[in-house]
């Protein structure tokens, strides 16, 4: 079903962004990328869109792309992402993630740019005493990323309302997997996601998976995350569009996870199970600022949103990693 009018996809040549770009095309909806691929791949845009490579904060590049493609809602992925990089360089982290989030929330203003769904993540909760981590609770974080993100949300809040404008920030737990139809998937080099070096290690790229940590408090001792499979999450981004436009006085803030964790052992026994291999695994100690065991409530999307996962299995993000990590060796030769 076509949609009215073109959603503005930044970040959209990156992991996240790339498959949202596809969730939107498949669901009716004109595409515009704006990207600077510093870390993304001009490949990784479906045709079906328009890429426009430049930084988000060009406002002149950026109003005039909103209105050339008659832009009615925005996606916004670009940032950075890195969680040890934020805290040894974090004015990188501040300009990127939450200097630019301004730049571009005032276009959006501007442009009558109605909709924004802001890409958020777990960070902005820091280490938190409960688990499941619900949206209400407090939002401490502990590393300049986070604080970016959370900057960024407020921000968001803020301009909802002084201006006819929603928006909804979905905080991400930990996101894996690949497009399962083969069309894009996890494609930065030195990524530090234990999913996407765990199918790098099968395939050959690194000798060895280093466990860090293994005296939580949890059932094996290791590290456990709320894993959500890409293509899950990008369907959640189209859904939330489509609640922002039926109810444009309302905005949003939700939990992107399954509600439910895997250990790092468990992630690698699966990995091992889907492979038939086994990976060396390296113990070592905690890494600072890791917390033991970080899983979504996720209670307020299953009831905010239409949505429900249709990928809610390890061995299947296992499977769809490791599949888009043999389709990038072949691409990369």
């Amino acid at each position: 079903m076509a949609r009215e009018g073109t959603v503005l996809v930044t970040g959209g040549a990156g992991y996240i962004g790339s498959h949202a770009v596809l969730a939107l095309l498949d669901a009716g909806w004109k595409v515009v990328v704006i990207d600077n691929l510093t870390t993304g791949f001009a490949w990784a845009v479906d045709p079906r869109a328009t890429l426009v490579t430049g930084n988000i904060e060009d406002e002149a590049l950026v109003r005039g792309t909103m209105r050339d493609h008659g832009v009615v809602a925005v996606m916004h992925f670009a940032g950075s992402i890195v969680v040890p990089e934020s805290v040894s360089d974090p004015l990188k982290y501040y300009r990127n993630n939450t200097v630019a989030s301004r730049s571009l929330i005032e276009s959006a203003v501007v442009s009558g740019v109605r909709h924004f769904i802001f890409s958020s993540t777990a960070a902005t909760y820091g280490m938190p005493e409960v688990v499941p981590v619900r949206e209400d609770m407090p939002k401490l974080p502990i590393n300049p990323y986070g604080t970016s993100k959370l900057m960024t949300e407020l921000m968001l809040a803020d301009v909802a309302f002084a201006h006819p404008f929603n928006y909804c920030a979905l905080r991400y737990f930990n996101v894996a997997g690949a497009d399962p139809k083969g069309r894009t998937g996890q494609s930065t080099a030195g990524a530090t996601h234990l999913i996407k070096i765990a199918v790098e290690a099968a395939t050959g790229k690194r000798d060895h998976v280093t466990v860090f940590g293994t005296d939580y408090a949890t059932a094996d001792g290791t590290g456990v995350r709320d894993y959500i499979h890409v293509s899950d999450l990008a369907d959640a981004h189209v859904k939330a569009l489509d609640l922002l436009i039926a109810e444009p006085g309302k905005s949003h803030t939700l939990n992107c996870g399954y509600g439910h964790g895997y250990s790092v052992l468990e992630v690698l026994d699966a990995v091992d199970r889907v492979t038939n291999l086994k990976i060396e695994r390296r113990m070592a100690e905690r890494r600072p600022g890791d917390a033991g065991e970080l899983v979504a409530d996720n209670g307020a999307i299953l009831a905010t949103l239409p949505w429900r996962p249709q990928r809610d299995d390890l061995d299947t993000i296992v499977q769809d990693a490791l599949a888009w990590e043999r389709k990038l060796t072949e691409r990369r030769g």
